[in-house]
């Protein structure tokens, strides 16, 4: 994957999603054949959420899954654009993160440090979460720039500070080349 920068008048930045990603569904045969790392911070979340349907992010503790931390994201969702899209902007990335896209989105908001094909691509995966208030579970197969086949597993946990919007999404993400 490439990082692609698009300008805010890109028309894929506004484009309305017209199909979500389901929900994550923890006796998938998807979700059971994801990585163990993926697994432990679902369940990690899951605990957290203590009869919830997402927990906040102060019952969030970094240090209780800081093997996960160079793999993580923090999104923030500062509102909704005119349109009904979340707008979304990158609180922390993990030192893993930064390395594959060779620079820090930190900070930045999503149309100005996506890492994915499209930013429709990654505006569909973050508003499955934002839409249905659930987990999403996502796993890729690509090419790496070296023609080395890649499996990318990727988790997105809402959070919420009213139990009824996200406010925050927590990924995780952890790729294995095929050598």
């Amino acid at each position: 994957m490439a990082v692609s920068k698009l300008g805010p008048d890109d028309p894929d930045a506004d484009k309305p999603v017209t199909s979500l990603l389901a929900p994550l569904d923890p006796s998938s045969q998807a979700f059971i054949d994801s990585p163990p790392m993926i697994r432990t911070l679902y369940e990690y979340w899951d605990a957290r959420r203590a009869g919830r349907s997402m927990p906040r992010r102060a019952d969030i503790d970094p240090l209780d899954f800081h093997r996960h931390l160079p793999g993580i994201i923090l999104l923030d969702v500062e509102g909704v654009s005119p349109r009904g899209i979340g707008i979304y902007r990158y609180r922390v990335v993990g030192t893993y993160e930064v390395e594959s896209r060779k620079h820090d989105p930190t900070g930045k908001l999503l149309q100005d440090g996506y890492y994915s094909p499209s930013l429709g691509d990654s505006i569909r995966s973050y508003e499955s979460v934002r839409r249905q208030c659930a987990p999403v579970l996502e796993p890729l197969a690509f090419m790496s720039a070296r023609g080395v086949p890649v499996r990318e597993d990727s988790i997105m946990l809402p959070l919420s500070e009213d139990d009824r919007t996200v406010s925050q999404i927590l990924v995780y993400s952890q790729r294995s080349e095929e050598e």
